[in-house]
């Protein structure tokens, strides 16, 4: 908490203190409070000790000299390397912890400091010799950081929802259209008026003159817009081995043990190979499997546990069943702190996986947007190839969509109405692919008037085109919406919700700023590595079967669980059970319809 008027405090010990403690479950080791002096300024903190998890480390954390004090939540997998490089210049340190690493790098480098960090992070710190607060995010988003402005204070947490507790908003029209739209909400809109994320790679600055606007350090579009730019011969694809390499090393870096979710595909295949390669075999695995899939192609279980015994992991299999999901809707839905359609599996694997003793685990999260995974890099260009045609023909689309969207019979997707309205630009037509409901048919789900003033504020055609406006072949206008939008603002924001609704830290070595930068040569070359030229790196071979099954997602029984009615009990089905918690969350008068 910040005080943004001269004379007024932050806070109380006590209304700090809660907003602290509604997020327990991130930080079940421990937990601190900071007020400066005045109480202009409060910091509190929750911690899971992974890095120094003695006492040295505790948070909030504030300099030897005083004038410093941070929050910090996440891991800066170099500080090793950046203590000794400030210690050339002598730096003394007083713990091993690289939250103090933090802050003696502000000290000598100021803001410019997250361009020397190589990790997942989000921090607030406290500059009392400049009398303000810097905010600053990772540069892929893994970690949140959330900001809102409630009387003369700014307030500012990991999670959006005790941040809303603290203001009178109410439900943000365009974060709602978003998540209706994309099926999570996009940053920087939350679904609480006045609560906003600071956007992954900023930075932002608040003082005496008041809150600044956020400033970007990395843009994923520029990496990708810079190599295009230089585009060379594109280097070697033998140059992807020892940069995954280096990311998994980093990765690993932690004080407690670390284990890995393992599925039946390639990308959490390859991580176990790699961590077997740096760390020796006995890594501990976990697979999330389903009663329901048991003996069918559905189930990830029988391969995941063929390529555990491969490389001598450690593994475990959790079978869920739908009694066992049923029982964990209410703590499930406590913890999705924005609304989201994913992230279950994440939930229970996590779950799983801090019960059997971890704190730290690895994902695969990353490895189809990074090297082309997804079906949209293909069908994507061809669609815009084939409908180019027709777009220099003003208003044919939206004219065409609004004549046929009313003909269009159940059993046909309404997507079909809009081909040619959104089928002629690579972020219309990704916007198409991947959404869940087209603008048209929020007034049928939703209050009209509120639909069109959240689409209206949502702005979406014109940000996903800006995202892709530097660059020029769609392949990588394709790679650039799936990192920034649904890789980052869905499984990135579900992977945190639902591995700290356990204590546990989800690391994703695929998902790496350092890395991207160096594979960017790689991937923006005429013939890039796709998902061939990661299985090829695994030593020894990943087995058959991982490699020659066809990609098809991870499936879970959730529609199923959702729809079934119980037949002569009383109770509702999930399905009419989660539309009135929905209702309940949002308000009666929002949802429509289910």
């Amino acid at each position: 908490m910040l005080s943004l008027e001269a004379g007024r405090a932050a806070g109380e010990d006590g209304e700090l203190t809660a907003l602290r403690d509604a997020m327990a479950a991130r930080g079940p080791d421990g937990c601190g409070l900071w007020f400066g002096p005045e109480r202009k300024v409060g910091l509190a903190h929750r911690r899971l000790a992974i890095i120094d998890p003695s006492s040295d480390g505790a948070q909030p954390m504030r300099s030897a000299y005083g004038a410093l004090c941070i929050s910090f939540n996440g891991e800066i997998y170099n500080h090793r390397a950046l203590r000794r490089e400030l210690s050339e210049h002598g730096v003394v340190f007083r713990t091993q912890s690289d939250t103090e690493v933090l802050l003696h790098l502000y000290r000598r480098y100021g803001a410019e400091m997250v361009g020397r960090l190589r990790g997942m992070f989000a921090f607030a710190l406290w500059d009392g010799e400049r009398q303000g607060v810097l905010l600053a995010r990772d540069p892929f988003g893994i970690k949140p950081l959330y900001y809102a402005r409630a009387g003369h204070r700014l307030i500012f947490a990991s999670q959006a929802r005790p941040l809303a507790a603290l203001t009178t908003g109410g439900v943000c029209a365009a974060g709602l259209v978003g998540f209706l739209v994309f099926g999570y909400v996009p940053e920087p809109h939350t679904v609480h008026q006045g609560v906003e994320a600071l956007p992954a790679g900023t930075t932002l600055w608040i003082g005496p003159q008041g809150v600044g606007a956020p400033r970007s350090y990395f843009s994923i579009a520029g990496v990708l817009s810079a190599a295009e730019g230089e585009r060379g011969p594109g280097g070697s694809v033998a140059a992807l081995r020892p940069a995954l390499l280096e990311s998994l090393r980093h990765h690993l870096v932690s004080d407690v043990p670390v284990g890995l979710f393992l599925s039946a595909g390639v990308d959490s295949g390859v991580l176990l190979a790699l961590a077997t390669e740096v760390g020796g075999a006995g890594m501990a695995t976990r697979t999330l499997a389903f009663e329901e899939f048991c003996g069918t192609l559905d189930d990830e279980a029988p391969l995941a546990e063929r390529v555990a015994a491969h490389y001598g992991a450690a593994h475990q299999t959790h079978r869920l069943t739908a009694s066992g999901f049923e029982g964990e809707m209410e703590p499930l839905l406590a913890a999705m702190d924005q609304p989201s359609i994913d992230g279950v599996n994440t939930y229970f694997v996590a779950r799983a996986t801090a019960r059997s003793g971890l704190k730290v685990a690895l994902s695969g999260v990353g490895g189809d947007e990074m090297f082309g995974g997804y079906p949209s890099f293909r069908q994507i260009p061809r669609l815009t190839r084939l409908l180019a045609p027709f777009a220099p023909v003003p208003g044919l689309g939206r004219a065409l969509r609004r004549v046929t969207a009313p003909l269009l019979p159940g059993r046909v997707s309404p997507k079909l109405a809009g081909l040619l309205e959104y089928g002629t630009t690579v972020p219309d037509a990704w916007l198409l692919r991947r959404a869940l409901f087209m603008p048209w048919e929020l007034p049928g789900i939703i209050e009209p008037a509120l639909a069109a003033a959240g689409w209206e504020a949502l702005d979406a055609r014109a940000r996903l085109a800006a995202t892709v406006a530097d660059l020029r072949h769609p392949r990588l206008q394709v790679m650039a919406l799936e990192l920034g939008w649904y890789m980052r603002c869905q499984l990135l924001r579900d992977a945190d919700w639902a591995g700290m609704a356990h204590g546990l830290e989800i690391r994703t070595p695929l998902v790496c700023a350092d890395l991207f930068r160096a594979l960017a040569p790689l991937l923006v070359a005429a013939s890039p590595p796709g998902k061939s030229a990661l299985t090829a790196i695994a030593r020894p071979p990943l087995p058959d079967g991982v490699t020659t099954r066809p990609k098809t997602g991870f499936s879970t029984p959730l529609a199923g669980w959702l729809a079934a009615q119980k037949p002569g009990a009383q109770r509702r089905g999930l399905r009419d059970w989660a539309l009135m918690l929905a209702r309940r969350r949002l308000g009666p008068g929002l949802i429509t319809q289910g």
